[in-house]
């Protein structure tokens, strides 16, 4: 990663041993064996990047150290094509409405979910289908990897230290998706965000790990919508209660999509369902979990046991996105609450 971390190009199996427990024994890395950064493997890096190794991509909190070019991928496993995804993916993160510090420092077990749509998916082959959250592929694993070491190793989000996350996540391993266009009934996510066809994206949100949404009964649109709302208005995560602050992803899988679709329901009126029935009354959440964390809308009369809570201030701040394969199962994912994800188009190199 750094300069000082550069190790010979050449390494035996007893120098690739020792350097895994220097590096493990100066908390560089994530507690999984590394890709020794060489400066062979930098500079190759680095090219695929398509800029100075000086340049500076983005000032990562707590620390708030510089990401340049050279010390942001090497030892997760990326290979030099990923580079570009991973530089976007850093650059949305430091985003100020993304809030990167809050995310980084909470204890709040949230993770920076990266998800990627457009036609380098394809290019590097990336995993939107079956277990598209899960192990087995190597772009998704190594980005989500590498965007986890720069926030641990540039922004010194140490647990316990600069990370105060209680009991921690797995998604601050590797949190990387695609998504599967294929499978998708509407439009892509970038063009319903405003990008191009032709456009490769990164979003970035500070996602929890996925609640699954079980609904192996329901055939109708709307009857699924209203299993993925009562599992959205469950009590305790974090945009329970801080409405207005940030937004939350809904990843419906392929089956339960296109069952909605097929009853003529659009995504924005998938948005819209959802923000009407993803709530709970001010009553069931009084004095509990996030209440009132945040000022609310005027329209939610705090005094008023029987008003409706929404978990997002518009249905705009419900994303819709299409991943997975077969299956009769979607899932939820809250964020840290008063966090803004953020999208960018990935430049071509």
């Amino acid at each position: 990663m750094f300069n000082e971390k550069l190790v010979s190009e050449r390494l035996n199996l007893r120098d690739f041993d020792d350097v895994q427990e220097a590096f493990l024994a100066r908390a560089w890395t994530d507690g999984l064996p590394i890709i020794p950064p060489t400066e062979m493997k930098v500079r190759e890096m680095i090219a695929g990047a398509g800029g100075a190794a000086s340049e500076v991509i983005g000032i990562i909190p707590p620390r708030w150290a510089e990401a340049t070019l050279e010390n942001i991928a090497v030892m997760a496993g990326c290979l030099p094509a990923h580079m570009p995804v991973l530089v976007t993916a850093i650059a949305a993160a430091c985003d100020p409405a993304f809030g990167l510090y809050s995310v980084q420092a909470t204890t709040h077990p949230c993770g920076v979910l990266v998800i990627v749509t457009g036609p380098l998916t394809e290019a590097l082959g990336m995993n939107g289908g079956y277990g598209a959250f899960g192990p087995g592929n190597r772009a998704n694993a190594t980005i989500g990897r590498a965007l986890r070491l720069v926030l641990i190793n540039v922004g010194g989000a140490l647990p316990g230290q600069g990370d105060q996350a209680t009991q921690g996540s797995p998604c601050k391993f590797t949190y990387c998706i695609a998504e599967n266009e294929a499978a998708t009934p509407w439009e892509p996510l970038r063009i319903a965000l405003g990008f191009r066809r032709e456009d490769s994206t990164v979003t970035v949100f500070s996602g929890e790990a996925p609640h699954n949404v079980n609904d192996h009964v329901c055939s109708s649109g709307e009857n699924i919508l209203l299993t993925v709302a009562d599992t959205m208005a469950t009590i305790g995560h974090n945009n329970s209660g801080a409405i207005g602050a940030g937004d939350v992803l809904v990843v419906l899988g392929p089956e339960h999509s296109r069952h909605i679709a097929d009853d003529g329901i659009s995504r924005r009126d998938v948005q819209e369902f959802l923000f009407r029935h993803a709530r709970n009354t001010v009553g069931k959440i009084r004095h509990k979990a996030m209440w009132n964390m945040n000022a609310w809308p005027d329209w939610i009369d705090t005094d008023d046991d029987d008003a409706e809570v929404p978990i997002v201030e518009k249905p705009e701040d419900i994303t819709i996105l299409v991943a997975g394969g077969a299956g009769k199962h979607s899932c939820f994912i809250p964020t840290f609450g008063i966090s803004r994800s953020i999208t960018r188009r990935i430049d071509p190199v």
